[in-house]
């Protein structure tokens, strides 16, 4: 007979053996996975400044689309997130469909890049590899821009949009202010100025907590609970290790860049009134007229939907698109639907635009 909670205590017996018998297979299985690593695609480097790097991929057919597609990445995490696995990568799959794609790799800041600014980062080292790239190819270029490396796209685009045929941005924050912006109500309390004079770059681990405590239990207790329900699974084990290589595999943050960002643009919102400076220009999201793709996670706690969808009307773009996938901030890149839906969405919205 089931108790007043749905279940007695044969039920509770038979589960308990279950799990000891997942525990017992999970520790025979463990010592046969082999360390896991993340970037799948062969790459070839094309081009250096310092310790920021701009990379080829490399497919099995030569690019059917002969505009370059430069990729660039939040600072925060390692840009493999697009490539994170075969069947898991936003970058395999736009070589499936013919785009001759790149990546902008920021690299491991130390301690010499501490003076490192926002205008180093995006018409230093951003306008060289987009430079290089119009070099190699006799024309414009396609940008993506991902979350933070979103930010910085349309930052670029306001300032250097004779270089670039189209711009596209996946979940890229441009009201830092809407309500469900649990992100942003924290760095809004930060004395940025005292965190940087204090610690110089801003440590990896120090932003993974943060990010961490957005969600706490289901971050912190309830992944790890539900990582007994595939200790038996060894292609599941090593998928749920190499998501987390990649989450903790962080870089150190460039103090002045770290704090002008989180001070133009989560306290200030700065893209909301026109109030971005990059050294001595000031960006106004009026300048984009290119046309613009503009994608979104419906379930995204770091950037809710209403911080991406506030992009429309604010540039001076009459070809203006959004597009909304399922899934959370990496979901959408990772997922199987969103591998089987994103690639191809951007590859038609550019085609029709060629």
């Amino acid at each position: 007979m089931k108790g007043p909670l749905g279940f007695n205590a044969d039920d509770l017996l038979q589960e308990t053996l279950a799990m000891q018998r997942k525990l017992l297979d999970g520790l025979k299985l463990l010592p046969s996975v082999d360390d896991v690593d993340y970037g799948v695609t062969a790459r070839e480097e094309i081009w250096r400044d310092g310790k920021v790097a701009l990379y080829r991929f490399v497919g099995a057919a030569a690019p059917v689309h002969s505009t370059p597609l430069l990729i660039v990445y939040a600072l925060v995490n390692r840009p493999y997130m697009v490539d994170l696995q075969a069947d898991r990568s936003l970058v395999q799959r736009l070589l499936a469909l013919g785009h001759d794609v790149y990546v902008l790799d920021w690299g491991y800041p130390d301690r010499s890049e501490r003076y490192q600014t926002l205008e180093d980062y995006l018409l230093r080292f951003l306008d060289g590899a987009v430079d290089q790239l119009r070099v190699r190819s006799g024309g414009p270029v396609n940008l993506l821009g991902i979350c933070q490396g979103g930010v910085f796209a349309l930052c670029y685009a306001a300032l250097r949009q004779h270089k670039l045929a189209n711009l596209v941005t996946m979940v890229t924050p441009v009201d830092f202010h809407t309500p469900d912006n649990m992100l942003s109500h924290w760095a809004r309390q930060v004395d940025v100025d005292l965190l940087v004079d204090t610690l110089g770059n801003i440590p990896a681990d120090l932003m993974n907590a943060s990010y961490l405590m957005l969600k706490p239990f289901r971050l912190n207790v309830q992944k790890y609970v539900g990582l007994l329900d595939i200790l038996d699974d060894k292609a599941a084990l090593e998928d749920f290790l190499r998501m987390e290589k990649w989450i903790f595999d962080s870089p150190d943050l460039a103090g002045e860049a770290f704090g002008d960002f989180i001070k133009q643009f989560y306290q200030g919102n700065g893209l909301m009134h026109e109030g971005v400076r990059i050294g001595e220009h000031r960006v106004d999201l009026r300048q984009v007229t290119l046309p613009v793709l503009n994608i979104y996670a419906e379930q995204d706690h770091l950037v809710p939907p209403d911080a991406s969808r506030a992009l429309r009307g604010r540039i001076g773009s009459t070809d203006y698109t959004e597009s909304s996938f399922r899934g959370g901030h990496i979901g959408i890149y990772v997922s199987g639907r969103a591998q089987r839906e994103v690639p191809g969405t951007i590859t038609d919205w550019l085609k029709e635009r060629t």
